[in-house]
């Protein structure tokens, strides 16, 4: 399930719902057993280990059961400020009258067959924030080229990386 961007706002979603599992992509994992809640990279590596203990398999085994995923990394797109809330609604508003399949949780999220595209505001930083993923390297293209003829048509342009 997905929920706002933020420490505190998976934390509680973690609490409402009974999860024992939260994370977000900044690397933030929450864990609601033994230490409700707890956030920290060592205590993550150990659970893992425990797992992988347990489990018979290789980390690598593991991983290649995982369907493929490829994305671009968290981009940060400049924006002044003042206009960073208004291009998220643009672009919302744009989707909407084309019947596109978005998820409005925080930012814009669109679903598609070649995968899906995120964008927000920052709540920090006068940027818009925008990620992808595909299950090819194609999809990935095609899902980009979607956001950036968004972010155009809002003045914007999809960076580089």
């Amino acid at each position: 399930m997905m929920t706002a961007t933020g420490h505190s706002k998976i934390k509680a979603r973690l609490a409402e719902t009974g999860a024992p599992l939260a994370g977000e992509m900044s690397g933030h994992i929450f864990f609601a057993d033994r230490y409700y809640g707890f956030d920290d990279a060592i205590y993550v590596a150990v659970r893992l280990l425990g797992i992988l203990a347990r489990s018979g398999e290789s980390l690598d085994q593991m991983i290649d059961k995982l369907p493929p995923a490829f994305n671009t990394p968290e981009l940060r797109v400049p924006c002044e400020e003042a206009r960073k809330f208004a291009v998220v609604e643009e672009v919302r508003e744009r989707l909407g009258k084309r019947g596109a399949d978005v998820v409005d949780i925080d930012g814009v999220r669109v679903r598609n067959s070649d995968g899906w595209w995120l964008l927000r505001a920052s709540n920090t930083q006068a940027v818009v924030v925008v990620r992808a993923e595909s299950g090819s390297e194609a999809g990935l293209d095609r899902v980009k080229q979607q956001l950036g003829a968004e972010l155009a048509a809002s003045g914007l342009a999809l960076p580089e990386y």
